[in-house]
């Protein structure tokens, strides 16, 4: 998390002021009670200064962020006002709908260039710093849901673009770190298969299943299995689209 004013870092503080920002951010322009805080920040073990500490990161970020802070009681808690545009995620969120408006549209080309730019804020996990402390509030996973989903309309975009040589080693890394995200799996497949490895295709769906057999126990969905069958047969329904220069 970083806060830029004028091209200088602004000082943040320590874990708990930092977390308190974090959140107040997550949820910017909402009023957010301090019980809510509580619970967010030390689950169900809330030390019994927990609400002076949330009340002296409070102060500290106020001071931090000086004339420029937008952070008010009020009552049952918090609000933190800012901008929109101010905030990377917001920035993030409206080129992703740019993207898939382009998309619907029919211009797959200029949707991957919103959908690129739009995932190119991103320098990691949302929230890095508190994750790696320990923090698994359900709005980040939500954010990450977002980013995984701003992807996977990416690469079926890039996918009608024919770009699907260019995409495969991003794939790999990605169906990797998210071997039960079945629609990463399966543009994987198919962007291996259009770029003559049958083979590793159908590897990629035998360990798809694996991983959805042992780590949920179930199999894959009719999507993938059609896929599967369909790179067996060598349907000409999946091969690369014919692009006029």
């Amino acid at each position: 998390m970083e806060i830029i004013d004028d091209g200088e870092h602004v000082e943040l503080g320590g874990g708990v002021q930092r977390a308190v920002l974090g959140y107040l951010l997550l949820h910017a322009n909402q009023v957010v009670p301090t019980s809510r805080m509580l619970r967010a920040l030390w689950d169900e073990h809330a030390p019994l200064t927990a609400r002076k500490m949330v009340q002296n990161a409070v102060s500290g970020i106020r001071r931090a962020l000086a004339d420029d802070t937008g952070l008010h009681t009020h009552s049952p808690g918090y609000r933190l006002q800012v901008e929109p545009e101010a905030v990377d995620l917001h920035q993030f969120r409206q080129l992703v709908e740019q993207g898939r408006s382009a998309i619907d549209d029919g211009q797959h080309q200029r949707g991957v260039e919103f959908l690129r730019s739009a995932l190119n804020l991103w320098r990691g996990r949302a929230l890095a710093d508190l994750v790696e402390r320990g923090t698994m509030w359900s709005e980040l996973a939500a954010v990450e849901n977002e980013r995984l989903l701003a992807l996977e309309d990416c690469f079926d975009a890039e996918l009608v673009c024919g770009h699907h040589r260019e995409i495969t080693p991003e794939l790999e890394v990605l169906t990797e770190a998210e071997p039960l995200r079945e629609r990463l799996c399966q543009q994987f497949m198919l962007a291996l298969y259009r770029s003559g490895r049958q083979v590793d295709a159908l590897n990629i769906y035998r360990r798809t299943r694996m991983a959805l057999v042992d780590g949920l126990g179930i199999e894959p969905g009719p999507e993938l299995q059609q896929l599967q069958h369909l790179i067996l047969e060598h349907d000409s329904s999946i091969q690369a689209p014919m692009l006029v220069a």
